[in-house]
């Protein structure tokens, strides 16, 4: 599993990322919004996740008129485990979210 420095604009990204299912996938959006970060700074730690494997990224499906298509965003099992072990690490960025299920505690 690839190392990736734990900022808190990495740990806020990965916490929406724990609470994001599969009928409400997480996009950068709505991941900026959710941490009040920038586009600037979210989409480099996306792409970091990416390359690092905890994270998977998809295109969504369909047309959607009136807004670009939006790439999905979610943990994989090397995210999950990495997540656990950061919470155990830093537990105050993670109050309220839970890193096995991925809903809200």
């Amino acid at each position: 599993m690839a190392s990736i420095r734990l900022t808190a604009p990495t740990l806020a990204v990965i916490g929406v990322l724990l609470t994001s299912t599969a009928d409400e996938p997480a996009w950068g959006l709505k991941i900026c919004e959710e941490t009040g970060l920038g586009s600037g700074t979210v989409y480099p730690i996306l792409e970091r996740l990416v390359t690092a494997g905890w994270v998977t990224r998809y295109e969504e499906t369909g047309d959607h008129p009136g807004r670009p298509r939006r790439y999905y965003y979610e943990l994989t099992a090397a995210g999950r485990l990495a997540a656990r072990r950061a919470r155990e690490r830093k537990p105050r960025f993670f109050e309220g979210r839970t890193a096995v299920e991925g809903r809200p505690a």
